[in-house]
């Protein structure tokens, strides 16, 4: 198999070898190869029947799947060693730490990341961490999992405690991110009590710490906010269309209440407050069975199984990719914007073309790793979900006025980023 680097595209055709920016005094950017060595490779880079063919465990057979992503960042990966006769897993901790930024006391920051071992959290995290700044995740692991930063465990900028945002929580601080609260419907509505209390409860609990640690606080608030909306494309001024007795309205309602109690902090106790509303995002991480539609497609196509479109397939969705969320994240912490702030990519698709789209990407990578398919997977329609919104785009003006943010990834390049990623676990065992 070929070992030759993969290229990445921005949209306007050039390439991207770094995520982040130099702005508001705080310098967020990272080589991408080293941030993808974190994400891209298998956990269990080797199977057991592959040892015996090797002289040592971090030798050719731990180039499996993602050498080509990798570019010299293989010392700084786990070598589990994955038995498929037994399902069983060796685990083992890493090798080494990735390196991280030497910072000096006056610029390394306490950093709070709730929800930390979530899809959005966990990438955060490995961002802050790589930047150099002090880490502390907290996360119950109902929807997170301590896989997705367990590469960092044992280091010294870095914390992970078992907590539930709920109950109050006291540590020192310089800035929280506040991204605790399941975030797909089958999540948030699995137990509606529990998610707007999270939303309710976390959100006071978080705010009281940042008021008396004087933190910066941000909240990662929803697009969801805006409910099933009457305007097209939402700017941060609409106040949203939301059925408040509906089975969505635990997540909807919990982050408009979420979003009230953070500026009544503002205006209160001066707490200085961000609030970020996070528009379809998807990429590396996400779990598979989130009921999410990127995540469903993507899976369904590579176990070659018929993907499931809800309704016509002409309801419409903008799909923005995690490294561009978590560049907008941290523009906005560190900026003086303290107005709501939409960050989510404009480029708009009905389900219906996202669905063929996701099948030609998956297509195409099973052909560039010489995998046979035995027949092409069919879009199927089924009944659509209640009060699922119609239409959903950002309108990302104040983003780029305010922050000098905008996406730079395409929805194929980063597609094609997640397709490989999913199709690594699939091959090591765990999807």
């Amino acid at each position: 198999m070929s070992h030759s680097p993969i290229t990445t595209l921005d949209k306007n055709g050039d390439e991207i070898t770094t995520v982040g920016f130099d702005r508001f005094g705080f310098d967020s950017r990272v080589p991408l190869d080293v941030l993808r060595s974190l994400y891209l490779r298998p956990h269990y880079v080797i199977h057991a029947n592959e040892i015996n063919d090797v002289k040592e465990l971090d030798s050719e057979a731990a180039e499996l799947q993602h050498a080509k992503f990798l570019q010299h960042h293989a010392a700084y990966q786990s070598k589990s060693i994955y038995h498929p006769d037994t399902q069983s897993i060796s685990y083992t901790t890493l090798s080494r730490f990735p390196p991280v930024k030497l910072l000096p006391p006056g610029i390394r920051k306490r950093i709070l990341v709730t929800g930390g071992a979530g899809f959005v959290g966990s990438h955060l995290v490995d961002r802050l961490m790589l930047l150099g700044h002090e880490v502390t995740v907290l996360d119950n692991f109902f929807t997170g999992s301590k896989t997705t930063v367990s590469h960092w465990v044992g280091h010294p900028n870095f914390e992970l405690v078992r907590h539930d945002v709920v109950e109050p929580f006291m540590i020192e601080c310089d800035q929280i991110y506040h991204l605790a609260c399941p975030a797909s419907p089958p999540h948030y509505q699995f137990n509606a009590v529990k998610t707007i209390k999270t939303s309710f409860m976390g959100t006071l609990n978080m705010l009281g710490l940042a008021k008396r640690t004087k933190a910066r606080f941000l909240i990662s608030s929803t697009s969801e906010v805006y409910g099933d909306p009457e305007v097209h494309p939402q700017t941060e001024e609409y106040w949203g269309h939301v059925n408040p007795i509906g089975p969505r309205a635990c997540y909807d309602e919990g982050k408009r209440v979420a979003e009230t109690l953070t500026y009544g902090f503002q205006r209160q106790d001066g707490v200085d407050v961000r609030v970020a509303r996070i528009f379809n995002t998807y990429g590396p991480r996400m779990n598979p069975y989130d009921g999410r539609v990127v995540s469903n497609f993507i899976v369904q196509a590579l176990k070659g199984e018929d993907m499931t479109v809800y309704g016509d397939g002409r309801q419409t969705r903008s799909f923005q990719y995690v490294h561009d969320l978590i560049d907008g994240l941290i523009a906005l912490m560190n900026s003086n914007e303290t107005r709501p702030v939409n960050i989510g990519n404009s480029d708009e698709f009905t389900i219906g073309e996202f669905a063929e789209l996701v099948r030609e990407i998956v297509e195409k990578v099973q052909d560039q790793d010489g995998d046979v398919r035995t027949r092409r997977v069919q879009i199927v329609y089924q009944p659509m979900p209640t009060d699922d919104p119609q239409k959903r785009r950002p309108d990302t003006t104040r983003a780029k006025e305010s922050l000098g943010w905008q996406p730079r990834w395409t929805v194929r390049m980063g597609l094609e980023e997640m397709v490989r990623y999913y199709k690594a676990k699939m091959a090591e065992g765990s999807l």
